[in-house]
């Protein structure tokens, strides 16, 4: 795996940042986590589906509840209904780590403030393998953001949800949220974001990926952890 994880390395390094963006294969994935602290808390489920450019593939999704290597929070239950029973018997992080690497391949990760969910696979990933995973990522919070600046009269973008959670925001575009917090439904809402976004990106002319790369880049340190804190979806 460590070998595959450099290959992956050396193939991103020559990603052509031109590309139209609705030439790209992205993962849009989701974890269900005991909490968001990086260093107590850990996953207890991973979603992932694929696109190939604005097309969301259906039948090619992955989902694993993954047996914690930490102790449940009581506010994480409330949030995302995963008991310890429900995970008694599943796997650990360190079984299903390499399907769900070899699942993501070389495509561009997205996800609603997946700088978040990335943190705690990353860490396994250098536990695990020794490295972390190099995918370019796109968080579809920081797009909605740059979007709703430049284009605050078109629709879904002139109105105001109440916080910037996942769901919030998909009401605004008429996507079902059913099933909230569950990893593989929150990846494929997510994924349906990124499809309404795409024609208004094209719109306004951010048609190359590289572009899309720079709007998109994930939150880091605090700003990550304050906008987590501020919309609870984990």
């Amino acid at each position: 795996m460590l070998e595959f994880l450099k290959s992956k390395k050396q193939a991103l390094l020559n990603i052509d940042k031109s590309q139209p963006i609705t030439d790209m294969r992205y993962t849009v994935i989701d974890t269900e986590l005991t909490g968001l602290n990086e260093k107590k808390d850990s996953i207890l489920s991973i979603g992932a589906v694929h696109m190939n450019g604005t097309r969301i593939e259906l039948a090619d999704c992955f989902h694993q509840l993954i047996k914690p290597e930490t102790e449940f929070r009581p506010k994480s239950v409330v949030v995302h209904e995963i008991t310890p029973s429900d995970v008694i018997e599943k796997p650990n992080i360190d079984a299903i780590l390499s399907e769900f690497l070899q699942f993501c391949d070389n495509d561009i990760i997205v996800g609603h403030c997946v700088s978040i969910d990335l943190s705690f696979i990353n860490r396994e990933t250098k536990r695990i393998f020794g490295d972390i995973i190099q995918n370019p990522a796109i968080d579809t919070y920081k797009v909605y953001e740059w979007l709703k600046k430049r284009v605050p009269t078109r629709a879904c973008f002139s109105s105001s949800p109440q916080d910037s959670s996942l769901y919030e925001i998909a009401k605004c575009f008429s996507i079902a949220v059913r099933g909230a917090h569950n990893a593989l439904v929150d990846a494929f809402i997510a994924a349906q974001l990124l499809q309404r976004f795409m024609p208004v990106l094209i719109d306004i002319g951010v048609n190359q990926i590289g572009d899309l790369l720079e709007i998109g880049h994930p939150l880091e340190g605090g700003d990550k952890h304050r906008i987590s804190s501020e919309i609870s979806n984990f």
